[in-house]
C-alpha cells in the first residue's frame, strides 16, 4: 500500500469515526418501548440503556401474585435494551458498510 492508500484510509477513519460520533448523539436521544404481558407492563428507555419510565397497568398488580409482575418488568426492560442494541446494529452497519472493524 503506496503513502496516497495511508492517507486515505485514515481520512475514511476519521470520517466513519465523525459519523460514530452523530450516531452516537442521535441514539442518546432516541427512545425504545419495551413490553410485556400485553402491553400491561411498558418501559422506555433511551439510547444509553437508561430506563426512562415505566408504566404499569393496575390490573396487572396483584399483592398475592408480585414474582409475576417482577417477571413482566424484567421482560419489559430486557426487550427495550434488545431494542436499542438492535438499533446500535442497524446505524453501525449503515457506517460500516457491513464491514466488521474490531474495536467498533
Amino acid at each position: 500500500m503506496g503513502k496516497g492508500g495511508l492517507g486515505n484510509m485514515m481520512k475514511q477513519v476519521q470520517q466513519m469515526q465523525a459519523k460514530m460520533a452523530v450516531m452516537q448523539a442521535e441514539l442518546e436521544k432516541t427512545e425504545v418501548e419495551g413490553t410485556a404481558g400485553g402491553g400491561m407492563v411498558k418501559v422506555v428507555a433511551n439510547g444509553k440503556h437508561e430506563i426512562v419510565s415505566v408504566n404499569i397497568d393496575a390490573e396487572v398488580v396483584d399483592p398475592e401474585d408480585v414474582e409475576m409482575l417482577q417477571d413482566l418488568i424484567i421482560a419489559a426492560v430486557n426487550q427495550a435494551h434488545e431494542k436499542v442494541q438492535e438499533l446500535q446494529s442497524e446505524q453501525m452497519s449503515g457506517i460500516t458498510g457491513g464491514m466488521n472493524i474490531p474495536g467498533l
